[in-house]
Parts: C-alpha cells; structure tokens; sequence
C-alpha cells in the first residue's frame, strides 16, 4: 500500500485550489475532503450542529471511507484534501502511519470572516484551526520532526515557487504544467451544495500569483472576533514552521 500523500488544511483556504493542482499532475489518485460527507451526513455523522431533519446518506461511514481510500493507495499514488477535525477521532499511530502528512494554514481573520460570509452559524470546530494545531503537534512528536507547512497568503503571492517548495518537501516531482488549467465545473469538489463554495475555482485558470490582502478583524461581528482570538495562537504556532519559496 502506498503512503497517501494528505494535505491537511483548514476550510477559505485556497486548499481546493491547491486540490485542483494536484489532479491536473495526473500522476495520483485525487480525494476531496472523503471524510467529510462522513462527519457532517454519514450514518455514524460527528458533525455538532446535526439536527434530526439533517440529510443522511445511507450506506456512508467512517470505515467505508477509510476503506475506499486505502483500496486506492494498493494501487497507485493517492493524495487526499481533508481538513483534521473530521477524522479527530480515528487518530491513532497506526491510523497516522497510512499517510504522507503536510498542512497547508491561513491567517484565521481571512478564514473566519470567509466562512461567515457563506455559513454566519459556524462554530469553532467547523474551521479546523485547533485541531491543525493537535495533529500538527501529535505528528511532530511521532516523526521525531515537523511535517511540511505552506501558508495560504505564501502561496497566493507566489504559487509557483510554494509549489516547487511543497513538492520537494513531500518528495513528489515538481510539474510547472499543473499549476495551469481551463475554467470550467468542477464536479469532483462539489458534493456539498453543488460547489457553490468554489466558484472562484470554477472561473480561474490557474494558480497565479495576486498581491496579499489584509483583513481587518476588528469590523468582523463579536462572535467571529471570539473565534478568531481563540485560535490566532494555534496558527502562529504552524506559521512560524511554514516552507519558504
């Protein structure tokens, strides 16, 4: 069985993006978020606003999602875009082992304020910070070092130097090609919504380089500002370990 190569990110933060990249290297079996569907609508959903009117998708769990993944990585390189809280609880040493692990973090002023604009009743589980943190921590102490880190605001300003960085550091070869792509839909990321939280995706074409933006958390409402105080010091723990172009 292959190591899946996963991507461990948190949600607004570029990371279908980088998902979309890694599928047009055409050299890997690609995954979006596979747990996730799991956690927030499977038969065994851990997600902590489930109601009893939520949609639930029969036949769909934790272990056949973990099952498909792991028939995919017995047959060819896999890579996986998830986000850590949805499979907090599988985590084990020999569950960990399965995998080839990066991160990839955002400055949570930019992620909160996103994820209000499009879901105002999020709650702090829902962006994953604290639990990037947990796992990151978790693996650095099993590996006996940190695992690779890119930061979302590095990878927006210069895509295709981040990328290279990645690459080498996950030990995959660099393809300057995939970073390029045709606007177009996007099924393979929209199980939730019909991708609606991706439309900057469906119309891009490419991983291009843009000015850095800054937030200004302080106009954000009471409740985002809370969130966003509780978990900036868990991203600057993950940004000072970040990968440089």
């Amino acid at each position: 069985m292959h190591k899946i190569l996963a991507l461990w990110a948190t949600p607004r933060s570029t990371s279908t993006a980088f998902e979309w990249m890694m599928r047009m290297r055409g050299d890997m079996t690609c995954f979006h978020e596979p747990f996730g569907e799991a956690w927030y609508q499977g038969e065994d959903a851990r997600w902590p606003r489930i109601k009893p009117d939520t949609p639930r998708t029969q036949g769909l769990t934790f272990d056949s999602v973990w099952q498909e993944l792991k028939s995919a990585a017995e047959k060819g390189p896999v890579f996986s875009k998830d986000f850590p809280h949805y499979i907090e609880h599988l985590w084990s040493d020999e569950f960990l082992g399965h995998f080839n692990h990066s991160f990839l973090i955002r400055d949570p002023a930019k992620v909160a304020t996103s994820m209000y604009k499009h879901w105002p009743d999020f709650v702090l589980k829902e962006i994953a910070i604290v639990e990037q943190r947990a796992l990151f921590d978790r693996l650095s102490d099993m590996l006996g070092h940190t695992p690779p880190v890119i930061d979302s605001d590095d990878l927006l300003e210069n895509p295709h130097g981040i990328v290279e960085a990645y690459c080498n550091a996950v030990g995959i070869p660099y393809l300057e090609s995939a970073l390029s792509w045709d606007p177009g839909a996007r099924d393979e990321v929209s199980w939730y919504d019909g991708g609606s939280w991706h439309a900057n995706l469906r119309d891009s074409d490419g991983l291009k380089a843009q000015p850095r933006r800054y937030i200004d958390i302080s106009e954000a409402p009471d409740r985002v500002r809370e969130i966003y105080d509780t978990v900036l010091p868990h991203y600057q723990h993950l940004h000072q370990h970040r990968l440089s172009a």
